[in-house]
């Protein structure tokens, strides 16, 4: 009878295939203006923790919109008092244009170009000053509400993008090509080109010596942004007249709810003296 034959010993190690990197680092120059959409923080604490519903006396009493306080709300912010810039802009934009443009450039599929490529980090210094612009929009309920909503606007913006992808399935020319037509079909932050009607927030890639790419990031840091954010500057006429007419209409309420309550108080004190005056003659009598 024969023993049985004692088994290899299997190696514990396997071979690691080293995946390449590629990186870019892209000079973006705003090609149309960019107009941010950001929820305000009240916005978000009411999906957090949602208030009672106010009566119809409750919202007659105060101003639908604060034009000023969502102007500065509507922004991304860079909070380190060191960063370079106060405004950002969202390194998912950059992305999401270019996965959406894989659609319209051949030989790119959106499903690979999300897998195999994306945007360092989370947001990224944006140059640029903003200013307060107000539209007329429709809500998305059944019966499309009309309403003026505020936002800022970044007329001229820059801004600096590096993009990892995976070699060699990937180029740097096919990148270039993607972020090139991502730019110009797609755009980034509100009513951009992808959307359909708009042509805001579309983009060029510039050289890092472009003059119009130099001015901003010499004259539109954080300095000068802090300055518009503190006193808003209207974006066209029409937000103009919109903000005049607001301003116009909060003072003139204000001084009829100032005369309505002096008149009030008026009045109180009146019936105070009255009703004294009769207990003072029924104590005499």
């Amino acid at each position: 009878m024969s023993l049985p034959k004692a088994k290899k010993a299997v190696s514990e190690f396997i071979d690691v295939l080293e995946v390449q990197k590629g990186q870019v680092q892209f000079c973006i120059l705003g090609s149309t203006p960019l107009i941010y959409e950001a929820m305000s923080f009240k916005g978000k604490c009411q999906l957090l923790a949602p208030g009672r519903t106010k009566t119809t006396a409750e919202r007659q009493q105060v101003m639908k919109h604060q034009p000023v306080h969502e102007f500065r709300e509507s922004v991304y912010r860079l909070v380190d008092p060191k960063a370079p810039t106060y405004l950002s802009a969202s390194c998912a934009w950059f992305k999401k244009a270019m996965i959406g443009s894989a659609i319209d450039v051949p030989g790119a599929t959106k499903s690979a170009m999300g897998r195999l490529c994306w945007v360092l980090g989370e947001s990224v210094p944006l140059y640029g000053l903003p200013l307060l612009k107000m539209d007329m929009v429709r809500s998305s309920d059944m019966n499309r509400t009309p309403d003026i909503r505020t936002r800022a606007c970044v007329k001229e913006w820059a801004c600096v993008i590096t993009i990892e992808f995976a070699r060699p399935q990937v180029t740097e020319k096919t990148v270039t090509n993607l972020l090139a037509w991502a730019g110009m079909i797609r755009g980034v932050g509100g009513w951009r080109p992808e959307k359909g009607s708009g042509q805001f927030g579309q983009f060029r890639l510039v050289g890092p010596t472009d003059p119009d790419f130099q001015r901003l990031f010499k004259t539109c840091g954080r300095k000068e942004q802090e300055a518009a954010m503190a006193a808003p500057v209207c974006y066209d006429d029409e937000s103009q007249r919109l903000y005049d007419y607001f301003h116009d209409e909060v003072t003139k309420r204000e001084l009829t709810k100032e005369t309505t309550t002096t008149g009030t108080a008026r009045t109180a004190v009146s019936k105070r003296k009255n009703a004294e005056v009769l207990v003072a003659d029924a104590a005499s009598a």
